[in-house]
């Protein structure tokens, strides 16, 4: 019997960090992840503050120390400022994968002309995917839709643990 996935979700707000204001993305992610995912699976869950040293800190921790199958960022994307998760995603992965945040944008080019403006990107250290998601709640479904088929099969790729889907929710793609 394999071992259940470890899926790390880490919210990005300077404002969630502080109890100023709700994590609405954190739980958006989790609630998504609960009806797409059909194997076991476990959750860990982060709120920290914008910045590159907190969220690069944080993905070391749950890549290397944690052994994150795949941790999931929702939040710092967007161009203002304190927006820095693409670039604590860039200075811990190993392999990145443009794709990604390409796709991400794509589609949500489709519901607001603003999508341009994200910066989300992914990428691979050791046997962990990470992935950066949008903030807002609505965005974030729309994004995963769009990435999650690719998932499993990038996890297989990288020796990481296996997931299989609801495929009436996202079906999985694994070549034959």
């Amino acid at each position: 019997m394999s071992r259940p996935a470890c899926i790390a979700i880490v919210t990005v707000s300077d404002r969630a960090s502080s109890g100023e204001y709700e994590d609405l993305g954190g739980p958006s992610v989790h609630a998504w992840l609960d009806a797409a995912i059909s194997s076991p699976w476990r959750a860990i869950r982060l709120v920290v503050p914008d910045g590159i040293g907190s969220v690069s800190g944080s993905l070391l921790e749950l890549c290397d120390r944690e052994g994150a199958d795949l941790v999931l960022t929702t939040g710092g994307t967007g161009p203002s400022p304190r927006d820095l998760t693409p670039e604590a995603t860039l200075a811990v992965v190993e392999r990145e994968l443009p794709g990604f945040g390409e796709l991400m944008r794509r589609v949500s080019l489709e519901h607001v002309p603003t999508a341009i403006l994200s910066r989300q990107t992914a990428g691979t250290r050791g046997r962990s995917l990470i992935v950066n998601l949008p903030g807002k709640p609505a965005s974030i479904a729309v994004c995963l839709a769009a990435v999650f088929p690719a998932i499993p099969y990038c996890l297989d790729l990288i020796g990481a643990a296996r997931i299989e889907t609801r495929p009436e929710i996202v079906a999985a793609f694994r070549p034959k």
